[in-house]
């Protein structure tokens, strides 16, 4: 598939930003992180900007983004419709719980509810994310038990350390929070690599033969469809070099996971402020090597409708 930047900062953004919005949701509410204005102030904004930067970043792929709004509604069948509302119906929650945390300056009541709600609808949103992908059986290599939790872990994960960051730049840095950051990238990086081997070993069942139903010899065409490169292959047939693909992998590994390792081990043994700064820098790594990582699995996808073009 064709790896649109728009697409690929749109679910590596708001993965960050939902993640980070059901944390705080979450932890807030239940009086683990302290109603502070500041720390309200910069972390709701942090999560709702994500959120917001990345869904305005997905309107930039279509082609008629003033239609956009007619996608909502199509909720009964597809999961791009149910994305659309949940990420809308997600603000509302979250507002509230930002205005009584900002401008009350409390995070329990109503406010408390009012989170808990947000981080059902950010985790609801992520899983129709992820769906989109996980439902689309012409590419195997998203139609798999993988794509889904895929989704929900890098969520829990990229949301996770930004919660650190914020958390060690207030100097409210907790050991607990850490040791948490460190084990979801960790199982992050072993579900990558089980999905990387998967992938690899992929058999795809469908290719010319079963297509046309002619069993004996092998079915090729005599003919190009086209002459020259029509939408379908700009957006479906896109192919990688074996040798990039691997070198990609390596970065994506260097930057999503073992360097944010690294760095917030590192920081356990370290005082404010210099466990805030590695904790900024992993962050930092953590993001940019998710936008690889993105990018790839749109990259390494393969559309059957391919195999009409003799690829």
């Amino acid at each position: 598939m064709h790896p649109a930047f728009s697409v690929v900062f749109f679910t590596t953004a708001t993965g960050a930003g939902y993640g980070l919005l059901a944390l705080l949701g979450v932890l807030a509410g239940q009086g683990f992180v302290p109603p502070d204005f500041w720390l309200g102030l910069v972390g709701m904004g942090l999560a709702l900007g994500l959120i917001s930067a990345g869904l305005l970043s997905s309107a930039g792929h279509l082609g008629r983004p003033e239609r956009a709004w007619r996608a909502f509604s199509q909720w009964h069948s597809s999961w791009l419709s149910r994305e659309g509302l949940a990420s809308v119906a997600t603000f509302v929650p979250a507002g509230l719980f930002a205005v009584g945390w900002v401008f009350l300056g409390r995070t329990n009541g109503w406010v408390a509810v009012a989170g808990l709600l947000a981080a059902v609808g950010a985790v609801a949103t992520v899983c129709t994310t992820g769906m989109i992908y996980a439902s689309l059986k012409p590419i195997a290599q998203w139609h798999s038990r993988f794509t889904l939790p895929g989704y929900l872990i890098f969520s829990a994960m990229s949301g996770s350390v930004l919660l650190n960051a914020l958390l060690q730049a207030f100097a409210l840095g907790s050991t607990i929070v850490l040791a948490g950051c460190v084990l979801l990238t960790l199982l992050g990086w072993g579900w990558k690599l089980a999905n990387w081997r998967y992938n690899d070993r992929l058999e795809i069942p469908t290719n010319a033969n079963t297509a046309t139903g002619l069993a004996g010899g092998t079915v090729r065409s005599l003919e190009w469809p086209h002459t020259e490169e029509n939408y379908l292959l700009k957006e479906m047939g896109f192919r990688i070099a074996r040798k990039h693909k691997a070198r990609l992998r390596q970065i994506t590994q260097l930057l999503a996971f073992a360097l944010p390792v690294s760095l917030l081990i590192a920081a356990f043994g370290l005082p404010w402020p210099y466990a805030a700064v590695l904790s900024a820098l992993a962050t930092s790594a953590q993001f940019a090597g998710m936008l690889v990582e993105r990018w790839l699995f749109f990259a390494e996808a393969k559309h059957t409708v391919t195999l009409y073009y003799g690829r």
